[in-house]
């Protein structure tokens, strides 16, 4: 990945923080991109150099398209052409069918697969030109068994399978692939932040009998994204520690 530019969505979150981490360890010049405040989003590029990782910061509403336009102008002109792309960025709104808004269904439909396509769209017909790229959009282990209060999340986790596997085919011959990847349950503060009593029966119910840790998110991605991958696309990587084996 040395001297790659690398671009991650969702990219100041636990798994996305990973992400940036291993990249810029392999080289690459690495876009982390996310809607936080300024401020914020400065104080975490602060701290990312204090620990040796020095990363760049786009700033991007991955639910708008226009906005995503903006954010592919800005980073070319700054950063020059993103090589490799990694739609993280992903969120959850849960409830039962019978009492899910239209609210709840756009948000999360809109934030995990409407950014995918929004970003994506900006950035692949640069790597059609200089043939090459390298695309891994985060899917998870819910998207493939489904999960009871996400019918929009496993919805839209689903809706990635198809995207990728169809993206696949269109830009194989430009030297361009394009996979998914699905997490388990991850060691992050948003699984970490339910009760003792959901935590223990989750881990119960996982194979290996822990949760993932971001950096073992982060390996996978980029062994997918890695210049040997070249072989590998349309594929979906299952990182879930045995809890689902479809």
């Amino acid at each position: 990945m040395k001297n790659r530019i690398a671009l991650v969505t969702g990219g100041l979150g636990d798994i996305g923080t990973k992400i940036c981490h291993e990249f810029c360890t392999r080289g690459a010049k690495v876009i982390a991109v996310d809607r936080l405040a300024k401020d914020k989003a400065l104080l975490w590029q602060a701290e990312q150099k204090k620990l040796g990782f020095d990363i760049e910061l786009g700033f991007a509403d991955v639910t708008q398209f226009d906005s995503c336009a903006e954010l592919q102008n800005d980073v070319e002109k700054r950063v020059g052409p993103v090589d490799i792309l990694i739609n993280a960025a992903g969120t959850i709104n849960d409830a039962t069918l019978h009492k899910m808004t239209p609210e709840q269904w756009n948000q999360v439909v809109h934030t995990d697969l409407d950014s995918v396509f929004n970003v994506t769209r900006q950035f692949i017909n640069g790597m059609i030109e200089r043939g090459y790229g390298r695309i891994v959009n985060i899917s998870s282990v819910n998207g493939e068994k489904g999960q009871f209060g996400q019918t929009n999340y496993s919805s839209a986790k689903s809706g990635i399978y198809g995207f990728s596997k169809s993206l696949a085919q269109e830009v194989a011959k430009h030297g361009i692939t394009v996979n998914s990847i699905s997490p388990g349950y991850v060691e992050s503060r948003m699984v970490l932040s339910v009760s003792k009593e959901v935590l223990a029966k989750i881990i119960a119910g996982i194979p290996v009998g822990r949760l993932a840790k971001p950096e073992e998110i982060a390996w996978s991605i980029a062994f997918l994204a890695s210049e040997r991958s070249a072989f590998i696309t349309g594929t979906n990587l299952s990182v879930n520690g045995g809890i689902h084996m479809g």
